[in-house]
């Protein structure tokens, strides 16, 4: 299956126009602030998710003939690929799911479902996104089922919008089997400092990273992470919606049981029952997502086109201008996150500050940026914290490398322009 991939020059330092010729959705005269919900789609992820529908569509590795194996040896290539870009040493620990939800939730029915028992514990973010929350509250209903308790304990997080290192190793027992952490806050925009928080966990205790904001903005090693679990969802980093990929370290493959039996997946029926012939089919059943998977494979050439190390330059620098250019604004409020500063120096920021404006409502102001034409997330953001207030609403600003210091200054102006007349 041939893909198309970005031209040599950017792979060179991309000049912006360069940058912004990929995205065709651009060129319209709003101004998309909403990367962190999903990111634009470049001009070869378009092209291939339409070569495939148009050329030779048939189900990968499911037959004999040519099309079908040249999708199936593509497949081979693009897991490859992911593993490389995450920072795996294998192939096969890299699964293709439907998205990060559905990864997230495949660590909790395919591990901790089998895995914990009475008493166990895991540690978790209340204020992370509903899909690193809501799939342990429901593993804990599943277990409680079968007569296992088990313990979901909550930890801080930081002003700076990061996870609590400290809180969580306070609170890390003997019992603790499992830890899951937002790498990048998908509101707040804290970069946790996750191979610290390995360093501070004892060996046995598992540690699951949400990578879905994280996954384009900066370069992520999983294995430098320490992870033995990491998310990614593809349509936040310039692929398409519904492909994800679970990263699942060898040293759990003997302990998980399938995701989806069914049509191709990694089990064989014996008369014991079920028995595994390997990953990472085994967490695969079912048609995959072949389109979805395919474009991942080009936004994966991409984003190395373009360098995740400078995309997080410019994403710092448009975050801290974000900042600086809202602080004076009477009536801003900073949500958790780059804007605030801890001993004395300001935190650094990968795209994505959260606000609110005293005086409206975080959905109004969103229907008035939207009517000058700024596309912004408001509301609540997939936080669903015990407490309904705990969290609020905001507006959140998020930011990609083919946003442009003109676009960012032309939306702070807007908010300092609406907050004035408001006052």
């Amino acid at each position: 299956m041939e893909t198309s991939t970005p031209g040599s020059a950017l792979s060179t330092g991309p000049r912006r126009s360069d940058v912004r010729d990929l995205f065709p959705a651009l060129g319209t005269t709003d101004i998309y602030l909403d990367s962190a919900a999903t990111t634009q789609k470049p001009r070869p992820v378009i092209e291939t998710v339409t070569d495939y529908h148009r050329r030779a569509t048939a189900n990968a590795g499911r037959g004999s003939y040519p099309w079908s194996s040249r999708l199936a040896t593509r497949i081979t290539e693009i897991r490859a690929h992911t593993a490389t870009f995450v920072g795996s040493a294998h192939p096969d620990e890299i699964v293709f799911t439907s998205g990060a939800t559905a990864a997230l939730n495949a660590v909790a029915l395919c591990w901790a479902l089998p895995e914990l028992r009475d008493g166990d514990q895991i540690l978790f973010n209340p204020l992370d996104h509903a899909s690193n929350v809501l799939p342990w509250h429901h593993l804990r209903t599943l277990l409680a089922r079968t007569g296992r308790r088990i313990d979901l304990v909550p930890y801080r997080t930081t002003p700076q919008g990061t996870a609590d290192i400290d809180d969580i190793a306070a609170a890390t027992g003997p019992r603790t089997r499992l830890v899951t952490v937002a790498h990048l806050h998908h509101v707040y925009g804290g970069l946790t400092d996750v191979a610290r928080l390995r360093a501070s966990l004892p060996p046995e205790t598992l540690l699951c990273v949400d990578c879905s904001q994280s996954g384009g903005h900066v370069p992520v090693d999983v294995r430098t992470l320490g992870a033995d679990f990491a998310v990614f969802a593809a349509h936040k980093m310039f692929g398409t919606p519904g492909t994800g990929v679970l990263y699942c370290a060898r040293r759990v493959h003997d302990r998980l049981l399938p995701f989806l039996p069914g049509g191709d997946t990694g089990v064989r029926l014996t008369a014991a029952g079920l028995e595994s012939t390997g990953m990472p089919r085994l967490l695969e059943g079912g048609t995959p997502n072949i389109p979805g998977i395919l474009a991942l494979g080009s936004a994966l050439e991409v984003l190395d086109s373009l360098d995740r190390r400078v995309i997080a330059e410019h994403n710092r620098g448009l975050t801290r201008r974000v900042v600086d250019r809202l602080r004076p604004i009477r009536g801003i409020r900073f949500l958790p996150g780059p804007a605030h500063t801890v001993t004395g120096t300001i935190s650094p920021g990968y795209g994505i500050v959260s606000f609110t404006l005293d005086g409206i409502g975080s959905q109004d102001l969103g229907f008035v940026l939207a009517e000058h034409g700024f596309l912004v997330r408001t509301g609540a953001h997939c936080v669903r914290p015990p407490e309904p207030d705990a969290a609020g609403d905001s507006v959140r600003v998020s930011t990609q490398i083919y946003t442009t210091v003109e676009e960012v200054d032309r939306f702070t102006a807007c908010v300092a322009s609406i907050a004035e007349e408001i006052t």
